[in-house]
C-alpha cells in the first residue's frame, strides 16, 4: 500500500519503510533512478557523491500530518565541460531546497488566498498541515501570480 502512495508522488521513488507516529504519518523514501540528469548541463552520471536526507511535508493522509524522509543523493557530474563538479538529485513533487511538496504548496495557496494568514494557519492545522502564518506570507508572495 505504501508503495502506491509514494509512487502516486512519483514513479521514480521506492518506500524504504513506515511509520506511524502520534499524528504523523513518516515514509522513508528513495530515488529508484538508475542515473540522474545533471540539472546544468543534462548530462547523466550514476556515480554518487554522498546521501543526505531531506524532510519534507506532504499533504496529510487520515488526518495524520505526512512526512517524507526524501533520501537525496549527491552526484558527480560526468561532463568535464560543466561548471558543476557535483549536483543534488531533483525531483518533479517539490522544488529544489523546499520543505513541502509542490502538491501541499498548492492546498495552502488555494486556501489561505482569500484569508487572513492566521486564519488560513489555523483552518489548515485543523487538516494537520503544520504552517506558519509567515510561512503562509512568504509562500504567498513567491506565488503571486499564480494564486490570484
Amino acid at each position: 500500500m505504501e508503495q502506491e502512495i509514494i509512487r502516486s508522488l512519483s514513479p521514480d521513488l521506492e518506500c524504504i519503510r513506515c511509520r506511524l507516529k502520534t499524528g504523523q504519518i513518516i515514509f522513508e523514501v528513495r530515488s529508484a533512478r538508475r542515473q540522474v540528469p545533471c540539472p546544468y548541463c543534462g548530462t547523466f552520471s550514476s556515480k554518487v557523491h554522498s546521501v543526505y536526507q531531506r524532510e519534507i511535508q506532504d499533504i496529510p493522509l487520515q488526518d495524520r500530518q505526512t512526512i517524507l524522509l526524501l533520501n537525496t543523493r549527491k552526484m558527480f557530474c560526468m561532463n568535464p565541460a560543466c561548471g558543476h563538479k557535483t549536483f543534488s538529485e531533483r525531483f518533479d513533487f517539490i522544488a529544489p531546497k523546499e520543505r513541502k511538496t509542490r502538491r501541499l504548496v498548492n492546498k495552502i495557496l488555494k486556501t489561505s488566498s482569500k484569508l487572513s494568514s492566521v486564519s488560513a494557519s489555523a483552518l489548515l492545522k485543523e487538516d494537520s498541515i503544520k504552517v506558519c502564518k509567515s510561512s503562509i506570507c512568504d509562500l504567498l508572495k513567491k506565488n503571486a501570480g499564480s494564486c490570484g
